[in-house]
């Protein structure tokens, strides 16, 4: 299986410019979104061959999560269950016979941190959610996680160390999450590889520079080690200020 996860800051920006182009190209078994940006009836994608399904943000032209399978599930569940955190369209779940699959856009921590406290709380909630997914059935879950893990992860990390999405709090709650037996899927295939990122600020041509993060993952259970094939990163496709992430997969028969 191959399966794509995009930040696309905004669907129907880069509806206007590529989109549909590197949906085709790509030619994935299952297509994830995070920050659609969008409420229901604002778009429809002609997707043929595709189930699609939703979670739309309460507020208007935020967040907002999205999955295109080919494949259909044997269920669909939005959100984590928990009243404080599902307002914002952040999960969605697919239940396959064999594993659990999920697309996730974990909250950003904000400028002057001022959302760290909340992101630390959900995090914590987060890795129950999937540990409780875990005790039926492995669970592979991507999306954009607004963290470098490590130094290698990010092009300037003595700089960034005190800002959102670099601090020892964000990395070291990446940390537990391994440690509870997952994997950073691109790191298992290229543990030293270097200059790879997944978002670049608009800002200071930092694109052009290749001055970015990898923020965007497929982390998967241990139980799905020998299952894993490739993991790529489409730093080649524009439209956004993220680009699609990739994970090759050996499903189970």
């Amino acid at each position: 299986m191959k399966l794509i996860s995009w930040n696309v800051n905004g669907l129907r920006a880069v509806l206007s410019k590529n989109f549909m182009e590197a949906f085709e190209s790509l030619d994935a078994d299952i297509f994830c979104l995070q920050e659609t940006k969008l409420q229901a009836g604002q778009v429809e994608l002609d997707l043929p061959g595709y189930y699609q399904y939703w979670n739309y943000a309460e507020k208007k032209g935020y967040s907002g999560t999205a999955i295109f399978t080919k494949k259909e599930p044997l269920s669909v569940t939005y959100g984590m269950g928990i009243e404080e955190h599902d307002h914002e369209g952040r999960i969605i779940t697919l239940e396959f016979e064999t594993f659990y699959f999920i697309t996730v856009y974990v909250p950003n921590s904000q400028r002057e941190l001022t959302r760290l406290t909340y992101r630390q709380v959900w995090e914590k909630d987060f890795l129950a959610y999937i540990r409780g997914l875990e005790s039926d059935k492995p669970v592979i879950y991507c999306g954009d996680l607004n963290v470098a893990h490590k130094e290698i992860d990010l092009k300037n990390p003595s700089s960034n160390h005190h800002n959102a999405g670099f601090t020892d709090e964000e990395r070291n709650c990446f940390t537990q999450m391994l440690e509870a037996g997952y994997i950073d899927t691109f790191r298992f295939f290229y543990p030293e590889k270097r200059d790879v990122y997944s978002w670049w600020s608009y800002m200071f041509h930092a694109r052009e520079k290749n001055a970015g993060w990898r923020i965007d993952y497929f982390i998967a259970s241990e139980k799905l080690k020998d299952n894993l094939i490739d993991a790529k990163i489409h730093s080649d496709i524009l439209g956004a200020d993220h680009c699609p992430v990739e994970l090759i997969f050996a499903e189970d028969e």
